[in-house]
């Protein structure tokens, strides 16, 4: 597929244009999207959008029916886990039934989209994509304390429908495009998700690690292609060139960590550093003779800390600035968590210095800091910061071809730019006059959003209905090329590229150029989506992946949503949206070994699963054994796994078990002490429905046969799991088996299921 060094032809004898032959000009995701005719189909009664015409012209070529609908109940509870990642309450249940309009289904669908939580539950997605986590990785993983923000915007952005091309825009070169903007800063924080090492001292090395890793996941990203396979060779299987690679990876050579993004007014920030200003005065006296007695400490570990960078790092950081080449400049940004900001020379932690001093000297500087504390009143209230990405400067240092990725082995200079087999020439850049940036990341956001880019609508297109039905019509999200699943039903995709990029059905509902919201409507106002998990054997003999989807996949749910609907359903769920991250409890002794200290705030512990605190070395127990992925990099989709961990899970947390005392006190206070009413209560809360007959004969059987199991084990003067604030007249026993009940419903598959 590429000519190359291997046919005894030299890198550099050929274009990048003659590099490619016929068969990878010809494959699939390199095409332009073009909008497909809506195919003829027999059983046009079927056909509710374009969607279902395309799924059944394959069904029918295959002779295979597509299943029934799926019973009203089933089908809304699908709607609220897969939109909201909530169940429906019984009185949203009931007046879903109660509606007989042919339209009933599709106000859901509206409701659901308006719904703030639908921002919680598709953030989820993108954050994964993202590789989002709250703290730097590798040994010490270090907290980021304001990169939730980033994770607010995804939320904000999914909620306002902001348009995908936008959303790119703001995530690439946010900073670039609208420096005014706070939100668009904030975006940026998508390529600040970058693991990282702060006690590296080979800052050449870490630096080419970060923008290897920035490189593999815009390109898993946006473009659905697996780059990072070029990044030592041409790849073996895809058009694309190590060169590719490099040109990929020069759009952000110029950029560094922006972790003070004050998010105030201009006059608002000019205000603070007044009052500042103001402190700094009164207290310079004080700051400058507790800063004598820590000056022979602080030299002391000042001059251990430089001596450990390379030769070369510790000439950059000698520099003024104005003496600093571009990359030198990187090497000092790179360095500045020691630096003062503005001296700009080299300074060891307060914290560091202080644990060394001893004797009279370690009381005359605390004496010292309880004076300075007297004037804390002066200090201006600390103004809202953001974490993110700007370039160094106006100049990005030249970016090379690495030979074999090593940093010490540098070949040809490369320009930005993007595939050669869609682009052969280097991008176009426009240098940025207002701030001070190269403007190369805007350069590639116009790329990746250009309408005839055909990977970019194509991709995300393909996501959104992986998130739908588990499976996108391409089995590989990320990975779009030879290696990857061709697409199930490539008219579809490129139809729902096509629309998605600009709207032309006649499916009722707001439509806007790249707007996430109508290709959801019409993926769930289809028959496709409507179907039932019902088995056909002799369509799975045809199809057994269902690929051709004659059925609706059942697949089960994440971890994190689990717990949200576990929540839910006990009533104890706290819906607050926004803000710093929440630390849940941990089993015994992980605090101890990387965890954390759990909020003091039991509501606040109870909020949604999006806000609990993400740890790359110490993923949440619950959400672990559920598949949560590994935050270190990008995550197209899930494993999902069946094992024993996560019945033990469900079934032996503490956690689980307080949400089933909850979830046995929500039934009392609805039914009572009537058995049928609290079993019929909480199969309506758990699953969205009734119980029937068999299901029903089954509880109450379990109740008298267990029920005097924990009669007697009370008797014998065992403490009882029971409901909070239990009624004085109500039979203990009855309680604590009705606690095991509810535990039981939350346990069973058809609750951790989207059927």
């Amino acid at each position: 597929m590429i000519l190359g060094p291997a046919m005894g032809i030299g890198i550099n004898q050929v274009s990048a244009k003659e590099r490619f032959d016929a068969e990878a000009r010809a494959h699939w995701s390199f095409q332009k999207v073009t909008r497909p005719n809506t195919p003829a189909v027999t059983e046009t009664k079927w056909v509710r959008n374009p969607i279902d015409a395309f799924i059944l012209a394959d069904l029918e070529v295959k002779q295979i029916q597509p299943a029934a609908e799926a019973d009203k109940l089933t089908l809304l509870r699908r709607a609220y886990l897969d939109l909201i990642g909530l169940p429906p309450s019984p009185k949203e249940a009931d007046a879903f039934l109660a509606d007989k309009s042919p339209q009933a289904f599709e106000k859901v669908v509206d409701q659901l989209l308006a719904s703030p939580h639908y921002g919680e539950r598709w953030a989820r997605h993108w954050l994964d994509l993202a590789r989002y986590a709250e703290s730097e990785g590798f040994k010490e993983d270090e907290a980021r304390p304001n990169i939730w923000r980033y994770r607010d915007y995804v939320i904000q952005s999914f909620n306002s429908d902001k348009p995908y091309d936008r959303f790119i825009r703001e995530q690439i070169a946010g900073d670039e495009l609208w420096p005014e903007s706070a939100e668009a800063r904030i975006a940026t924080g998508f390529n600040r998700h970058y693991p990282d090492e702060h006690n590296a001292r080979d800052l050449r090395q870490r630096r080419q690690e970060i923008l290897n890793d920035i490189t593999d996941t815009v390109g898993g990203v946006f473009s659905g292609m697996t780059f990072a396979c070029a990044r030592c060779h041409d790849h073996k299987f895809d058009p694309i060139l190590q060169t590719d690679y490099y040109r990929l990876q020069a759009f952000f050579a110029n950029i560094a960590a922006a972790d003070e993004i004050p998010l105030v007014s201009s006059n608002d920030l000019k205000r603070y550093q007044e009052k500042l200003a103001v402190w700094e005065d009164k207290t310079r006296l004080l700051r400058e003779q507790m800063a004598e007695i820590e000056a022979p400490k602080r030299k002391e570990i000042e001059e251990d800390l430089l001596r450990k960078y390379p030769q070369e790092i510790q000439d950059a950081i000698a520099k003024r600035p104005e003496e600093r080449t571009s990359i030198e400049c990187l090497m000092y940004l790179k360095a500045k968590q020691y630096l003062d900001p503005k001296s700009h020379q080299y300074v060891a932690p307060t914290t560091a210095v202080v644990a060394k001093l001893k004797g009279e000297q370690k009381d005359k500087w605390r004496e010292l800091k309880v004076e300075l504390d007297t004037f804390k009143d002066l200090l201006p209230q600390e103004i809202p910061l953001a974490s993110g990405i700007a370039d160094a400067s106006r100049e990005a240092p030249k970016t090379y071809l690495l030979s074999r990725g090593l940093t010490d082995h540098p070949r040809d200079e490369v320009e930005p730019g993007f595939l050669q087999i869609l682009h052969p020439e280097p991008a176009r850049i426009d240098t940025c006059s207002s701030i001070n940036s190269t403007g190369r990341r805007t350069a590639l956001a116009n790329i990746l959003t250009d309408p005839e880019n055909p990977l970019t609508a194509r991709v995300m297109a393909n996501r959104i209905w992986h998130y739908h039905f588990g499976r996108g019509i391409v089995g590989t999200p990320s990975d779009f090329g030879q290696q990857g699943d061709r697409p199930a039903n490539p008219a579809l995709l490129d139809w729902l590229a096509s629309e998605f990029v600009s709207p032309k059905s006649n499916v009722q509902g707001p439509k806007s150029a790249w707007g996430i919201k109508h290709i959801h409507r019409l993926i769930m106002t289809s028959s496709a989506y409507r179907q039932s998990t019902q088995f056909n054997p002799a369509a799975a003999r045809i199809d057994p992946d269902d690929k051709l989807l004659w059925r609706f996949p059942r697949h089960r749910l994440e971890g994190e949503i689990i717990r949200d609907q576990a929540l839910a359903v006990s009533g104890l769920l706290n819906t607050r949206m926004g803000g710093p991250s929440v630390f849940p409890e941990l089993p015994p002794g992980m605090a101890a070994r990387g965890g954390w200290k759990s909020s003091t705030d039991e509501e606040e512990r109870n909020r949604r699963s999006i806000y609990v605190f993400v740890k790359r070395n110490t993923r949440y127990p619950m959400f672990e054994s559920f598949d949560m992925p590994d935050t270190h990099e990008s995550c197209p989709r899930r494993n999902v796994t069946t094992s024993p961990v996560q019945a033990l899970t469900l079934l032996n947390s503490d956690l689980t078990l307080q949400w089933a005392q909850a979830f046995a006190g929500r039934v009392i206070a609805s039914a009572g002490a009537n058995l049928n009413r609290q079993i019929e209560t909480a199969f309506r809360l758990a699953y969205a429905r009734l119980p029937d007959k068999t299901e029903k004969n089954m509880a109450r059987e379990f109740f008298q046969r267990h029920g005097s199991l924990v009669a007697e084990r009370a008797g014998q003067g065992e403490e009882l799991a029971l409901p909070p604030k239990l009624p004085n007249s109500f039979d203990p026993s009855h309680a604590a088996t009705l606690v095991d009940f509810c535990h039981m419903l939350i346990n069973a598959n058809e609750f951790v299921f989207v059927n």
